[in-house]
């Protein structure tokens, strides 16, 4: 592979990675448009570059996230036994599910996904008492999030976890056949069906990614749909551009970030949904 080609491999997962940690999605929400789009990838081989971007990306971004208290590990502990089962659940069918629908696939998540953040509440603090008999009580999963601008620690409560094991069973089983590291669907789902925080929601989804990755990427290695080539520029540019994202997120106002998100994926959603259809794009591969 030529070296200009490496270079702007590494430009793009870094400017994938940066924007994917503002989001608390990770690169591979981004990196497969990228590298299918422009690069005329093969959208197999792009997903299991983008599998090993988001596991870089999710190493490189939760320590800012921990620093800042802004992430709910016991939630994500939780969460992540259902979401793990998803995504071992997906290697099953990656074999069978072909281009077309894959495509046809991503965008429909994102536009899922679009729509449930454009529709999100305003947050407001809820300050009845748990439920003594919610799962979230039960298993301590309440918490508080700090607030620069108040500068105090604001508590919030957990609510629907059955539900949420739900979405994120779903969220698991998506990463595997997408290689999006599920954070497209986690942070609605924990946004909108458990109630937290946009800035916990984004810091909990990036600490659980990584792990709902590596059981999705052994299989798309063994299967030889990662390219080594194509993969370390990737994941190099995901690790430098995650960090960069996750310290901008600290500091960004919650309603903007929300904004610019449901724009983006919406974007996305539109290019993946033309190449499901054969569509060519301009400036895309031919």
């Amino acid at each position: 592979m030529e070296l200009s080609t490496i270079s702007w491999l590494f430009a793009a997962a870094f400017g994938a990675s940066a924007l994917g940690g503002v989001l608390g999605m990770a690169s591979g929400i981004f990196i497969v448009p990228i590298l299918t789009l422009l690069f005329g990838v093969d959208i197999r081989v792009a997903i299991g570059a983008s599998l090993v971007s988001v596991i870089a990306c999710s190493c490189g971004s939760a320590a800012p996230f921990l620093k800042g208290r802004l992430t709910n590990i016991r939630l994500a502990v939780v969460l992540e036994t259902a979401t793990t089962l998803g995504a071992l659940t997906g290697v099953f069918l990656v074999g069978i599910a072909s281009t077309s629908f894959l495509y046809g696939l991503f965008a429909v998540i994102l536009a899922i996904s679009a729509q449930q953040m454009l529709a999100r509440r305003h947050e407001v603090v809820d300050a009845s008492p748990p439920n003594v008999k919610s799962w979230a009580t039960v298993l301590r999963l309440h918490s508080s999030v700090p607030d620069r601008v108040l500068g105090k620690d604001v508590p919030y409560q957990v609510g629907r976890v059955p539900l949420g094991l739900a979405l994120m069973y779903g969220a698991g089983l998506i990463s595997a056949l997408l290689g999006i590291g599920s954070g497209v669907l986690k942070i609605p789902a924990m946004d909108t069906a458990l109630r937290l925080p946009i800035k916990v929601s984004s810091a909990t989804s990036n600490f659980m990614i990584g792990v709902t990755a590596s059981a999705s990427a052994a299989a798309y290695f063994v299967r030889g749909d990662i390219d080594i080539d194509i993969a370390g520029p990737v994941a190099l540019g995901s690790v430098i551009g995650a960090l960069v994202g996750a310290r901008a997120l600290i500091g960004l106002p919650a309603d903007k970030l929300r904004v610019f998100f449901v724009v983006v994926l919406a974007l996305l959603a539109v290019q993946m949904l033309l190449s499901a259809f054969g569509i060519d794009i301009p400036g895309g591969p031919a």
